[in-house]
């Protein structure tokens, strides 16, 4: 009777290890990953291959990834979304487009990242942080005889004009948090007196903000206006002949994000998928794909090619009012009708 016993308990321990493991390998989880590309397909392959849970994943730019969600309402097919700026994450959220998660190893993260999830209600986590300035191609601006920017308002010296390539706005949160930024910096009608004076020197504005560190890289554009981080990816991974700089006025900041999608079907494996990303392995994968933001967890040593932001000027960045969607519409729809609709 006793081995009886004995051999049923066996019996339900191997049925129920068996039983978690193949719920582990039939689990799955949708993401929209905006952050690089390279760091999207490490994190999802990783993440696999520790788990057994399979990532079926999108990589959009910010704006794209938040219409999807908008579109997506009424019947989520999205669980989670990671990486990119967090002024259109707030903007999700703010017209209830996510869950609300407010992880237990909150004190792991740097402050910035914690007063992200402060900010916006726990609805949006701190996933990375790096600061906008310029990328050149030394070669280039040697070639053609032009000297290296490093303020705001070298841009716009007439030398530059079709040398010159950034974001556009509407799509990109990388050009947004340029928009906004320049706005804080100068002030509202500076700012876009400045950006239609910009826009006689801009060759192209691309739908993604990380395309301009591979266009200074490979020398189609003599100078790039995007994250630092990229730039100097260009620079120390792929050896090619770019410099970084940040604008002597001051610049704005991202504080990436990450996101749980509301009424996701498979929330289960978002958060695991979530907790991974945020932890010291998960974290470490961005240096790893030679995406060099600057990380969210402090518990561990970070890549030393990562650029540093204790020397930059940054601007005081109200991510809550410019993280509203009222306001983002308000300002990408004047840069629309009075920057974009100038001829070059």
């Amino acid at each position: 009777m006793i081995r009886h016993t004995f051999k049923s308990i066996a019996s339900c321990i191997l049925l129920t290890l068996g039983s978690a493991t193949l719920q582990a390998q039939t689990a799955s989880v949708n993401a929209i990953c905006s952050t690089d590309g390279p760091w999207c397909e490490l994190a999802a392959k990783e993440f696999t291959r520790q788990t057994g849970i399979k990532v079926f994943q999108t990589h959009k730019a910010t704006g794209e990834a938040q219409a999807q969600l908008r579109a997506e309402a009424a019947n989520p097919k999205t669980d989670i979304w990671w990486g990119g700026t967090g002024d259109p994450y707030y903007q999700a959220a703010e017209v209830g487009l996510l869950d609300p998660y407010r992880p237990a190893y909150i004190n792991d993260l740097h402050g910035w990242a914690v007063r992200q999830y402060a900010m916006s209600q726990n609805y949006v986590g701190g996933f990375y942080t790096s600061a906008i300035g310029f990328g050149y191609n030394e070669e280039v601006l040697k070639k053609k005889s032009l000297p290296p920017p490093k303020c705001w308002k070298d841009l716009l010296n007439p030398i530059y004009k079709g040398e010159i390539e950034t974001s556009h706005p509407a799509s990109s949160g990388t050009a947004y948090t340029i928009l906004a930024g320049l706005v804080q910096l100068m002030g509202e009608d500076a700012a876009f007196d400045y950006l239609k004076k910009l826009n006689k020197n801009i060759t192209q504005y691309t739908r993604s903000g990380q395309a301009q560190a591979r266009s200074v890289g490979k020398g189609e554009v003599g100078i790039g206006i995007s994250f630092i981080f990229g730039f100097e990816n260009e620079r120390i991974t792929n050896k090619f002949p770019v410099q970084s700089v940040a604008p002597c006025e001051g610049t704005s900041y991202e504080i990436g994000g990450i996101a749980l999608v509301k009424g996701a079907r498979n929330k289960e494996a978002a958060k695991r998928y979530y907790d991974w990303l945020m932890s010291p392995e998960g974290q470490q994968i961005g240096a790893r794909a030679n995406s060099l933001q600057v990380p969210a967890n402090k518990t561990f040593k970070p890549d030393p090619r990562i650029p540093t932001i204790d020397n930059v000027r940054l601007v005081k960045y109200d991510f809550e009012k410019y993280g509203k969607a009222a306001e983002r519409r308000r300002l990408v729809d004047r840069w629309v009708k009075e920057v974009e609709s100038q001829p070059r």
